[in-house]
C-alpha cells in the first residue's frame, strides 16, 4: 500500500507542472505567467488569417464583387465613346476612348476598394459578429492592415478585369508609358479609399449611412475628377476646385502612367509631387483610423 501511495504522489508530482498547477509566477509551468504577452511582433498568422477570410468573402459572391463592376465600367466606356468619340475626337493628342480609359480602369480600383472595406466592419456590427474580430489576438494596425490589403486585392482584381476588357475594345490602346507610376498611383488609389471605406464602415450604423457616403461623397468626388474630360477646358474656379480633389490626382497620375501626358503636368517633378502627396495623405489617413480604432468609438461602446 505504501508503494502505492507513492507511485500515486510521484504521478501527482509529474502531472502538476503540465497542467499550469505550479506556483503563481509560472516556475515550471509551461505556460507563461498571467498578464506576460504570447505573440510578439506582428502576430503574422492572425493577419494572414483575417486577410485571406476578407478575400474569400468577396471571391465567393465574384460575378457581384468582380465582373458586375468590371462590366459596369465598361459600359460607361461605351457609352462616352459612342457619345462624344464619333467624330474622331482626340484629347491630349490620343483618341477619345484611349484617353478615357486609365480614368475608367482606377475609378472602378477605387469604388470597389471602398466597397469591400467598408462593408467589413459595418455587416459585423448590424449583424451582431463584430466581436468576431475584435476578440482575436490582433492589434487594432494588424487589424486595419488586414482589411485595407483585402480592399486592395479587390481593386487589383477589378482593375485587370477592366483593363482585359477594355484591351478587346475597338479604339482602345493601353499601352505603358511609365510601369512605376501606374503602380504607384493605382495602389494609392486603392489605399485611400480602403481607409476611407473602413472610416465609414466605424461611423456607420446601418447600410443606408454607408450607402449615403457612397452615393453623395464617393461617386460625385470619382465623376468630377477629370475622368472623362480635362479640367484646362474648366473655368479657373471650377480648376481650383478639381485640384483640391484628391481623386483628381490619383486618376490623372494614373492616365500619365499610360499616356505619358495628363492634367497635373507632363514634367516627372509635378508627377513626383503628386505620388509624394498621396503618399503623405495615405499615412495621414492611416494614423486617423488607427487612433479610432484604438478609441474603439462605435465598436465597443
Amino acid at each position: 500500500m505504501a508503494d502505492q501511495a507513492r507511485t500515486q504522489e510521484n504521478s501527482d508530482a509529474s502531472l502538476a507542472p503540465a497542467t499550469g498547477t505550479g506556483n503563481a509566477t509560472g516556475e515550471g509551468s509551461r505556460f507563461p505567467p498571467r498578464g506576460v504577452p504570447v505573440i510578439h511582433g506582428i502576430n503574422r498568422i492572425g493577419l494572414w488569417s483575417l486577410y485571406i477570410k476578407e478575400v474569400r468573402r468577396f471571391l465567393k459572391v465574384q460575378t457581384q464583387t468582380i465582373w458586375a463592376p468590371a462590366v459596369t465600367t465598361l459600359l460607361f466606356l461605351v457609352i462616352f465613346t459612342v457619345a462624344l468619340g464619333r467624330t474622331g475626337r482626340e484629347v491630349l493628342g490620343v483618341p477619345f476612348a484611349t484617353f478615357v480609359a486609365p480614368g475608367l480602369i482606377v475609378m472602378g480600383m477605387m469604388q470597389n476598394a471602398f466597397a469591400n472595406s467598408s462593408f467589413s466592419l459595418l455587416a459585423g456590427k448590424i449583424q451582431g459578429t463584430i466581436i468576431d474580430l475584435l476578440m482575436p489576438p490582433l492589434s487594432e494596425g494588424e487589424l486595419m492592415a488586414g482589411i485595407v490589403m483585402a480592399a486592395v486585392t479587390r481593386a487589383i482584381m477589378v482593375g485587370c478585369t477592366v483593363a482585359l476588357a477594355m484591351s478587346l475594345w475597338p479604339g482602345v490602346s493601353l499601352g505603358v508609358e511609365h510601369p512605376w507610376v501606374v503602380a504607384w498611383f493605382g495602389l494609392m488609389g486603392a489605399v485611400l479609399l480602403a481607409l476611407l471605406g473602413l472610416l465609414a464602415s466605424i461611423w456607420a450604423e446601418k447600410f443606408d449611412h454607408n450607402a449615403a457616403v457612397t452615393n453623395f461623397v464617393i461617386a460625385p468626388l470619382s465623376l468630377l475628377s477629370g475622368t472623362f474630360y480635362v479640367i484646362d477646358n474648366l473655368a479657373p474656379a471650377f480648376q481650383a476646385i478639381s485640384r483640391l480633389n484628391p481623386f483628381f490626382y490619383v486618376i490623372s497620375g494614373f492616365r500619365f502612367g499610360f499616356l505619358g501626358e495628363s492634367d497635373i503636368g507632363d514634367t516627372n517633378t509635378a508627377v513626383l509631387g503628386a505620388a509624394a502627396g498621396l503618399g503623405v495623405l495615405n499615412l495621414l489617413l492611416v494614423v486617423i483610423v488607427y487612433k479610432v480604432l484604438k478609441s474603439g468609438w462605435k465598436l465597443k461602446d
